[in-house]
């Protein structure tokens, strides 16, 4: 930390060169270099991350361990002092699902063990099962005629083939001034096409009728490979089958290594036997069908009922213990939470901090906050969310709100002309996907952070998703950018002005 003490010297010097430039701005510059000051002094992101990555673990909504987050992160941000620290419930969610155990071994014509792992919501063997593998590729219902009859007591290798390629990608860099220079000039491209609902339920309906078809065939195991063509043995896995009650698939499943995945594929094209050993325990919960978020407050001075939101999403994926996705982000929540109460400030709105659950499966916790909160929609400020991973905070994405741009950039000034920040002038870029997404839909302000990618696509949803992939002095940069956006949010003479609307 004897970096960012010595960078936030530097920093006090440099407020007190332009606190004249900023005194009709009315940006309290004393805070923000306290805010600065004490998340380069004593920032505790790397015992907030352990605590939640490496002592829970994997939070799969509706899990076990994601149920201990949510007490957790409810403890902590008590144990700050916030005021109103509490678990908001939202539902009926569905099933949780933990996996217990897995090992899959290769017993002919090799006895070796491979990597693979089970896909969500799906069901365990009942204990160790052997049976022999069948490729099949079925793209659609009318493959199902070509594997009807042949597939029963079989292990069925899924899917078209995998493509694995040399890996020789250039090492990470960080952006040049050039690159966050093009950042803040960035036009807004065309709209996106809307999303195809349509077709969207046609992909669900027939993954339902491939489940039903590999339990009516008997199958003993369902088997596809990692997505991706650079191998490395990564293995990326999400859900096999519905978290709603009532449509459980009855048949395992699992994603394996591709580098594993080929090597049977090409023996079955070789028409050799293959024969494998499988042990796989899953566990359903039906004990609480609701889930939860966290939320806190610091409650403003003048104006309590306005509120500005600071928020990420607490649950992961079940594979790895969810530090780029979304562990980072709820760190810099808490941190920005604790760093903020520490200082005791006293905004004029108050700051609300929401760490959401059920993201990964379509925002539902975000959802339910919207629609739970319909009353206050028009009170919020702002809303900004940090879910991408551990990368550097780049700036603020205004998901096309113009007439927010100007204010934005005026409160994030500070941060623009830290030169070890070095904020870049707020985009209008749109990024979907994440918790800000229901907010902005609804009319209010909804803001993401605008990160590098820092091998963010070559981590989430993987076993590789850990703590030490944590990039910690970005990490701890983050947290300061989230408790100046909402410190200087609250304390603005109004509310951040909704986007125009579409002529």
């Amino acid at each position: 930390m004897k970096k960012f003490v010595r960078q936030a010297c530097l920093f006090l010097l440099f407020v007190s060169s332009v606190a004249p430039l900023w005194s009709q701005e009315k940006v309290d510059l004393e805070t923000m270099s306290r805010i600065r000051y004490e998340g380069f002094r004593d920032s505790k992101v790397m015992e907030l991350a352990s605590g939640l990555m490496d002592s829970i673990g994997e939070r799969l909504t509706g899990s076990p361990n994601m149920k201990r987050a949510n007490e957790w992160t409810r403890d902590q941000l008590t144990a700050m002092g916030l005021v109103n620290s509490h678990l908001e419930a939202w539902g009926p969610f569905g099933r949780g699902w933990a996996n217990q155990y897995v090992n899959v071994r290769m017993t002919s014509p090799d006895v070796v063990t491979l990597l693979a792992y089970p896909k969500a919501w799906t069901p365990g063997t009942g204990g160790v099962i052997q049976g022999k593998c069948v490729r099949a590729t079925i793209d659609d219902k009318k493959d199902f005629d070509k594997y009807k009859g042949k597939l029963a007591g079989m292990i069925v290798i899924l899917g078209a083939d995998a493509e694995v390629k040399p890996i020789a990608e250039a090492p990470y860099k960080r952006h040049t001034d050039d690159d966050l220079a093009k950042l803040a000039e960035y036009q807004m491209p065309p709209e996106h096409p809307p999303f195809n609902f349509a077709m969207f339920v046609k992909r669900q309906q027939f993954v339902k009728d491939l489940n039903q078809f590999f339990a009516d065939e008997k199958v003993l195991a369902v088997i596809d490979h990692s997505r991706g063509t650079s191998g490395g043995g990564t293995v990326f896995v999400q859900s096999g089958g519905s978290y709603k009650t009532g449509e459980t698939t009855t048949v395992a499943q699992l994603t394996m290594a591709s580098e594993h995945w080929t090597r049977i594929a090409r023996l079955l094209q070789q028409k050799k036997d293959v024969t494998l050993e499988l042990n796989v325990n899953n566990t359903f919960y039906d004990d609480d069908p609701m889930q939860y978020d966290t939320i806190a407050e610091i409650p403003g001075r003048e104006k309590p009922d306005e509120v500005v939101i600071i928020g990420a999403h607490l649950d992961s994926w079940d594979l790895a213990t969810g530090a780029s996705d979304n562990g980072t982000g709820s760190t810099a929540v808490l941190e920005a939470a604790r760093a903020l109460t520490k200082l005791g400030v006293k905004p004029k709105r108050t700051i609300r901090f929401v760490l959401f659950t059920g993201e990964e499966q379509g925002l539902n916790g975000s959802k339910a906050y919207v629609a739970k909160h319909q009353d206050e929609l028009k009170k919020i400020s702002a809303v900004l969310v940090h879910d991408s991973g551990t990368g550097k905070v780049l700036t603020i994405g205004l998901m096309g709100n113009y007439d927010a741009r100007e204010t934005v950039d005026r409160v994030m000034y500070p941060l623009s002309r830290a030169k070890e920040i070095g904020l870049a002038e707020p985009t209008l870029r749109k990024e979907g996907g994440s918790d800000h997404v229901p907010f902005d839909e609804a009319g209010v302000p909804g803001f993401w952070c605008v990160q590098e990618i820092a091998d963010y696509d070559k981590t989430h949803h993987s076993q590789a998703d850990t703590l030490d992939r944590v990039r910690w002095d970005d990490l701890a940069e983050g947290a300061q950018v989230l408790a100046v956006f909402a410190y200087n949010v609250a304390e603005l003479p109004e509310l951040l002005p909704r986007k125009s609307p579409k002529p």
